[in-house]
């Protein structure tokens, strides 16, 4: 697939590359997580449940999604088997939602290929720079208004 469109990428911005190698990176994770029958939504439900049982709307809360969301990927993830839902004995209108074996192995396995994924790199040099370009744009807007260098006349 070219993604450059037939321009030479030493060319682009880094944010242009920084975006693109980002998608390639999501469209790949993607097509391996379906391999596994499993969503990027619903690996992060089977990462929250891996602490146990959940309402729905806690779940939704955890994982920053509407309640709405959370209905649709647990549907998903119940029908392909890896989370089932039963009533919460502490409050009989309340659903808990919770991995079930498949679920843990589902995860376990999607996990394992993240680590042994080729791209990933070791390089704790790379990832320190990644780390702190996340957490500089997660700054405040303020923060981010450019600095004038001379005044506007």
């Amino acid at each position: 697939m070219d993604t450059t469109g037939g321009s030479d990428i030493r060319s682009w911005p880094t944010g242009r590359l920084l975006s693109v190698a980002a998608r390639l990176v999501e469209q790949r994770w993607t097509a391996m997580l379906e391999t596994l029958d499993l969503s990027h939504a619903g690996l992060i439900v089977l990462h929250t449940l891996t602490s146990g049982p959940l309402p729905q709307r806690a779940l939704a809360r955890r994982c920053r999604v509407t309640d709405q969301t959370m209905s649709r990927t647990l549907d998903r993830l119940q029908r392909s088997g890896f989370v089932e839902r039963t009533t919460d004995p502490a409050d009989g209108r309340r659903l808990l939602a919770a991995a079930t074996p498949e679920g843990r192995d589902v995860h376990e396995r999607a996990v394992r290929a993240e680590r042994d994924d080729p791209l990933v790199d070791d390089d704790q040099a790379f990832r320190d720079q990644l780390i702190g370009l996340v957490e500089g744009l997660s700054a405040p807007p303020a923060a981010l208004a450019p600095k004038s260098r001379r005044p506007l006349t």
